[in-house]
């Protein structure tokens, strides 16, 4: 594993650590909003809890405005923003929330933005957790950390692109190119859960990569009904004889969860060239799923003739073995000469990116993509 370190070098993009302005934030769950206050990259405020009233759009609405006045009360420094995360489909730029799954009384578009404008009188930014775990990840924790080492390693090559991608109860996911977040002009940057599943084409990739992918194969290896009660705690548990229940479903479960977040990892990385970090819950079990990802990412392809290619234009290492981190971090350096004029130039002729898992943790990405981000567009 790579150690955890307190990053503040990265290059690209100023991390705030020492910005003294406060963002409100919220984590809006489906069954409790939990506020907080961010300033210097820091909560300033112990976390206030309540009750989501997903149901009841008045309700909802008034305790929204509830915990952010209750956050600024409890501070003494007036708020520059309000930051948070809050669930798609929405029209994030302008802060119009559309219909929600997880929120039936959010119907028809609901202004949540322009009405926390109104009330606090100051700039409110949305966006999904998945684009700001993503972008706390860029700008203040796995892309800098590993920037930081590969310097200190003596290597010459540095990442400036990183793609976040959450595992739990679904599959999300975020896209950070150069310092800055891909949005998209439907505010649909990073849609990766409606990527292709490896298995079923009638799927998208979240029906594979998901909580409920998860205990849905280890049912059906079981010969057992479907059933929410198992956890993937619990399956992993059995998966490694800690947990009576079929073992040989259990691992059977993660091999088919690591493939298909494989494949899905293969085709987006064809499009952003990156590094891939992984967070949430699910990543407790990379010992048993990851193994997976490599092998779907370093399959082969074959053309019509059957002559075999790589399937992707780079090689992908795996970040949590450190036996390959001297490999990666050397990479091939090759010197040559410039036609005509004896100038030579030096260059790293072996194209690469990696995999890793957050270090932060998903919940502390997102909160510090949220401020960050909130403070880039303020300017």
């Amino acid at each position: 594993m790579l150690p955890v370190q307190k990053l503040t070098d990265f290059s690209m993009v100023n991390t705030f650590d020492n910005d003294n302005r406060v963002v409100l934030t919220l984590d809006a769950g489906g069954t409790n909003f939990v506020f907080s206050a961010i300033q210097g990259n820091r909560e300033i405020l112990a976390p206030i809890n309540k009750r989501a009233h997903p149901d009841d759009l008045e309700k909802c609405l008034s305790m929204v405005i509830d915990g952010f006045k209750e956050v600024a009360q409890k501070i003494t420094i007036k708020p520059s923003a309000i930051s948070f995360a809050f669930p798609g489909p929405a029209d994030y730029e302008k802060g119009i929330i559309g219909i929600l799954p997880n929120f039936p009384a959010f119907r028809g578009g609901v202004p949540l933005g322009p009405m926390l404008e109104e009330e606090f009188r100051i700039p409110v930014f949305i966006d999904n957790d998945g684009s700001l775990f993503a972008y706390g990840e860029a700008l203040a924790g796995y892309l800098p950390m590993l920037n930081k080492k590969l310097k200190a390693a003596g290597s010459i090559k540095q990442y400036k692109n990183l793609i976040g991608l959450t595992l739990g109860t679904g599959f999300g996911g975020g896209i950070v190119v150069q310092g800055q977040l891909m949005t998209g002009d439907n505010s649909c940057g990073a849609e990766v859960h409606n990527t292709l599943n490896a298995y079923h084409p009638d799927w998208n990739a979240e029906e594979s990569i998901s909580t409920r992918a998860i205990q849905n194969v280890y049912a059906d290896k079981a010969g057992i009904p479907f059933t929410t009660d198992l956890m993937p705690k619990d399956i992993y548990d059995i998966a490694k004889g800690n947990k009576k229940g079929v073992q040989e479903a259990a691992v059977e479960s993660f091999r088919h969860f690591g493939i298909g977040l494989g494949n899905a990892i293969a085709n987006i990385v064809s499009l952003v060239d990156g590094i891939v970090v992984l967070g949430g819950g699910l990543t407790a079990a990379w010992d048993l799923f990851s193994p997976h990802i490599f092998s779907e990412i370093n399959r082969t392809y074959r053309n019509f003739k059957g002559i075999p290619s790589p399937r992707l234009s780079f090689k992908v290492y795996n970040l949590e073995d450190d036996s390959v981190f001297k490999e990666f971090s050397a990479g091939k350096i090759a010197e040559i000469t410039v036609p005509g004029s004896g100038r030579k130039i030096l260059y790293d002729d072996l194209p690469r990116t990696g995999i890793g898992v957050s270090r932060l943790g998903a919940s502390k990405a997102i909160w510090l993509g949220a401020y960050s981000y909130a403070l880039q567009k303020m300017g």
